[in-house]
This record gives structure tokens, sequence and C-alpha cells, in this order.
């Protein structure tokens, strides 16, 4: 394993404030949000949210070294998230924007035992966060850049791109390693109305390695929902690399995580990943775990994808990092509690720690030599 150089995570960051359901709870969401009705409920957690704190609380939980780049007003929201960033390490709180002119931004999330949550958002601050809140001295001796959430930041999504892809150009200058996650925008709001394939087209250029969820990728290449199928996840995994990125992990919920990569070396070295990394189609379930809440498992899944390219473990163990580190957060109410240090996991894997079984749309695929990751059948053949 190399030395860890620092992760700089920008984007999105707001407040979670996340009431507690009772575990013998049997209210639908349908119910919960019966109008007029009082439903008890236990005390609220207040957390962190968004990819800034969610992938990079998680990060520096495991042990990477992190930069946290976001922008907060300067009201109690704002001066609550500085707080709490500063009680895990007052350096995390360091490159917080602080803007008197704007709101902080918050959600409001509803999740009650047993279905996927409710967000109540407000953008806030992330609506005027641009580029240039991101200086170049940030990008000094780091190893990977990560943004998240632009189709909830307005000024990165309102200008097709060009904004993002400049930034993420400014950090390819550097040397970093780039990567982007997305966000499910509402398809009534300007977001969800942005034509996402012309942005995405100028964006991925210059991204290394892709990490949307399942129902965001169908969404913003106007697929509609629909159930998991090995090869319509391949063809837009297909659709995304030609458009530039070297890899594309996509995030299939409970269901786990499915990974694809250029098959061109070329590409794979101006990402500055490993040659192990050409042609890869890989699929992982997820771990086993007692669920407790699912906000920000999905960030949390990225984080352990990052901290395993910092670390420089082969592309197989990335992929099992993605699903272990996932599936810790889902064993804690918020994003982050549930995350132990990676040595902690390690051991946890080592010890045998059990997947779901695959999802029946890659139950035929090889196993791998790193226990609970699969292989799609021409996946020799991809990297000859």
């Amino acid at each position: 394993m190399k030395s860890q150089r620092p992760i700089v995570v920008a984007g999105h960051i707001c407040l979670d404030v996340i009431p507690q359901f009772p575990d013998q709870a049997q209210n639908t969401l349908e119910q919960v949000l019966t109008p007029g009705k009082l439903i008890d409920i236990g005390p609220a957690t207040t957390a962190t949210g968004g990819a800034v704190a969610n992938v990079g609380l998680a990060l520096h939980r495991l042990g990477s070294p992190t930069r946290l780049i976001g922008k907060v007003g300067d009201d109690a929201f704002g001066h609550t998230i500085k707080r709490v960033l500063g009680e895990h390490d007052p350096a995390l709180a360091n490159h917080l924007l602080i803007s008197p002119d704007d709101q902080t931004s918050y959600t409001i999330v509803i999740s009650p035992p047993g279905v996927d949550r409710i967000f109540l958002h407000h953008p806030g601050a992330n609506d005027t966060f641009c580029a240039g809140d991101v200086p170049d001295p940030c990008f000094a001796d780091a190893s990977l850049f990560h943004f998240g959430y632009p189709p909830l930041m307005r000024s990165i999504y309102q200008d097709g791109g060009v904004q993002l892809a400049e930034l993420f150009s400014r950090a390819k200058a550097h040397g970093l390693i780039t990567s982007l996650d997305m966000a499910l925008p509402d398809p009534q709001s300007d977001a969800g109305r942005i034509d996402w394939c012309t942005w995405l087209k100028c964006v991925l250029p210059h991204v290394d390695v892709f990490m949307p969820s399942h129902d965001e990728i169908l969404f913003m290449l106007g697929l509609g929902a629909g159930a998991l199928d090995a090869q319509a996840i391949a063809e837009v995994a297909d659709q995304l690399i030609q458009w530039g990125t070297a890899a594309v992990m996509i995030k299939l919920g409970d269901q786990g995580v499915y990974l694809k990569t250029s098959i061109a070396p070329s590409r794979m070295q101006t990402a500055n990943l490993a040659e192990d990394w050409c042609g890869r189609i890989m699929y992982c379930p997820c771990q086993r775990a007692e669920v407790v809440g699912t906000t920000g498992s999905g960030d949390c899944t990225i984080a352990g994808f990052l901290h395993g390219i910092s670390l420089g473990i082969p592309v197989e163990q990335c992929v099992q990092a993605a699903v272990a580190v996932g599936a810790s957060s889902v064993e804690a109410v918020d994003a982050n509690s549930g995350i132990r240090p990676w040595s902690n996991i390690q051991k946890r894997m080592d010890a045998g720690w059990p997947h779901h079984a695959p999802h029946a749309a890659f139950g035929s695929w090889a196993e791998a030599p790193c226990p609970g990751v699969r292989c799609a059948p021409d996946d020799s053949a991809q990297r000859s």
C-alpha cells in the first residue's frame, strides 16, 4: 500500500434533521404524511449531510486525510455544521466557506423503518457555490478530488456543465484523480428539466471515476425507472465511458454496486489508475448488516471506494471496500456514526463478513479472488 495523500471533497453540504421512528412503527409513508395526523416519534438526530460531510467524514473516520470544501450561511445551521466538523477534527472546518448573504442548506429526512427515505430539502448556499470557491492551493499535495451533488447546486448545473468541467480540468492539471457523484433532482424542479445528457458530455471527459446511483443515471439519460438488468446497466455504463469517463461505478442501493471501466490503457494512464483497472466489469452485493438508517449510505459507499483507490489496493478490493463501508454506515441512524477505522472494517471482512446473495441479474457471473466480488463472463476477454 502507498502512503496516503489528502483527498479533497467539494460540493453540496447541509444540515440533516432526522426524526427517529420507533422500531415497532407500522405506519406507511402515506400514513405518516396524512394531513392533520399526529404520530409519536422519538428524538431527532441533527447531523451534517450532503456529499461534502457524508463522503468527507466517512473518509476521515476511515483514516484518509481529507479537505472539505462547502458553503454555508452565517446563521445557526451554518455554525452548527462548522462546530460538528470541528468536533471530528478542527482542521476539517478550515476550508468551509461562510457566506453572510446566504442561508445554510438543510434537509429533513423522513425515514420510517423498512421503507425508503423522503427528503425535504432547502438548497440554500449550495445554489451560489461556484468553481471559483475551490482555489488551486486546495489541490496542493492531494491525490484525489471528489465533487458531489451538482443537481442540488444551481450555479453548477445551470451552465451545461462548463463550470464543473473547468474545475475538474484544474484538478487534473495538478495530477489528481477526479471523481463525481450525482443526486436525484425533483423532476418538476429546474434541475429536473436540465438536459443532463449534454451536461454529462461536457463534464465526463474530465472525470476519472463517475459514481451515480441506478435511479439517478436512468433519470438523467431519460430511460425511466426499471428493474435491475445486467445488460441494460452495461449499456448505460458503455455510454458514460464513451462520453469520456474512465470508470463507472453504479450504486444499486441494497443490491450492491456495479463497476465497468474503459478498455483503453491510455485512458487509465490519464486517470492515474493502475493497469489492473483497464477493461474490468464487476459486481458486488452488499454485506449483511442490521439496518438502522440508510441516510448517506451511498456517500459512504463512495468513501470506501475512494479510500481503496488512495491506498493503491487492487480494483477488486476497492469494490469490496465500497460495499463494506456502505454496509457499515446503515448500522447507525446518521451517515457516519457506523463507520469505523479502516483496520476495523478490514478485520471484519477478513473474518468472513457475509454478503447477501447476488442479484439474479448477476448471479451467473464468476466469483473473483476477492470475496463477494463477481466478474462478468467476458471480463477476461476485456482485459486481453
